[in-house]
């Protein structure tokens, strides 16, 4: 078969024809490959510690706080911005909330923790607001106002208590940072698991109905029945491995963590604002084509404003997970937490050039980031070299997402 030109079209080999069928993102499933190998590896290395239960609870709480904010970078990148100060925002709003709950509200109160957490996510909207309107209103570079920022929040931080650490902070929100009580434990775990489950069945068959009902093609029955299988196989492995590791001197087991239902939760979130809202339509259509976005009626100001609001309550979300964890505001809270949080977005497949980018890819690239780190310091690899490792994949990941354009293109 030729084409028009008179230029004989590439054969499709039989994996491109089953990928295609499948509706299978290459780059999303050569992730998942990467995560498996990444954790055999590191288990043979640690002689077997990195693969317990013990360590990936401790790994998936470690995601949490890098998971909730790669979602909301997927959007700023997504519309060719980039946002450099969202570990030092993590940090103020952090060192806010601990400082509202210690020194303003009575700690023993039962209104002053949620009052503080609402306190902080707002210092986090107005934070992202003011970035926004500089960028979007002042014409000022993302990089160049977000870079302002690192450094002003990050001695805003500072400022809050003079340097001093803010410690101990409310019992019940402690809770949220995944202690020794903060697990849902094995009963619930199991349930929210089979509701899962059966939500993704239930939405898999009625994304097939639809699509059948208006004409598209549908993936074989088989396919659809293989990969729910495989998908409900991960779940209950999940379950299983947070149900595995039990409390200190106990035998009761401690369940899915609630950091990991926080990064739930805002994973089940920020897919719908980007699949099924308006905004969530114009930050792509931004990132595909700025200009075209203007022209067809897009408000691009408002909309950047919208992205970097956003990045802020995320922030402010991912703070309340840290402070909590530590039980106190420090000054060094996200300290260059923005490394992780860029090469999580970007190793998952935001595109830098703009227009490309899944919160599900962001989370596997969280997890990718967490798990080299948590690997290497079961190696007892040095700060130093961690760093400079997870530089080089930062690279690396950048000099893939260039390699796949040219490819598309």
């Amino acid at each position: 078969m030729t084409t028009t030109s008179g230029v004989t079209p590439p054969r499709e080999s039989a994996a491109d024809r089953f990928f295609r069928t499948a509706e299978l993102d290459t780059r999303m499933l050569a992730m998942v490959i990467a995560v498996i190998v990444i954790w055999v590896v590191f288990d043979l290395m640690t002689g077997g510690i990195f693969l317990t239960a013990r360590n990936l609870f401790n790994l998936a709480v470690q995601t949490s706080v890098v998971g909730i904010m790669a979602t909301g970078m997927v959007l700023v990148i997504v519309a060719r911005h980039i946002d450099l100060s969202v570990g030092s925002v993590l940090g103020f709003t952090g060192m806010v909330i601990a400082f509202l709950q210690v020194e303003v509200f009575a700690i023993n109160t039962a209104w002053g923790w949620p009052l503080a957490i609402l306190a902080g996510v707002a210092v986090g909207a107005i934070v992202g607001a003011w970035q926004g309107a500089w960028v979007a209103y002042g014409g000022v570079p993302a990089f160049v106002v977000t870079l302002g920022g690192l450094l002003m929040f990050r001695g805003a931080t500072w400022l809050v208590t003079q340097g001093r650490t803010v410690a101990p902070l409310d019992p019940n929100y402690q809770l949220l940072g995944g202690g020794i009580d903060g697990s849902i434990g094995a009963t619930w775990s199991w349930i929210l698991g089979l509701l899962a489950i059966a939500l993704m069945v239930w939405w898999s068959l009625a994304a097939r109905r639809k699509r059948a009902r208006y004409g598209f093609t549908v993936k074989p029955i088989w396919i659809e029945v293989a990969l729910l299988i495989v998908l409900a196989a991960a779940i209950v492995g999940f379950v299983s491995v947070m149900n595995s590791y039990n409390k200190p001197r106990t035998e009761i087991p401690r369940g899915i963590p609630v950091p990991v239902l926080i990064l739930i939760a805002t994973v089940l979130v920020m897919t719908f604002v980007t699949r099924a809202t308006k905004f969530g339509r114009y930050v792509f259509a931004m990132g595909g084509n700025p200009e075209a976005a203007e022209l067809s009626g897009i408000n691009v100001k408002r909309t950047t404003v919208m992205i970097f609001v956003v990045m802020g309550i995320l922030a402010a979300v991912a703070a309340v997970v840290q402070t909590a964890r530590l039980n106190a505001g420090t000054n060094s809270l996200g300290n260059l937490a923005e490394l992780s949080v860029i090469a999580a977005a970007v190793i998952g497949g935001t595109s830098l050039a703009g227009g490309v980018g899944t919160i599900v890819g962001a989370i596997l690239g969280a997890v990718i980031m967490q798990s080299l780190d948590n690997g290497m310091v079961l190696m007892s690899v040095s700060s130093a070299m961690r760093q400079v490792i997870i530089g080089l994949v930062l690279i690396g990941a950048v000099g893939l997402d260039v390699y796949y354009n040219r490819r598309r293109r």
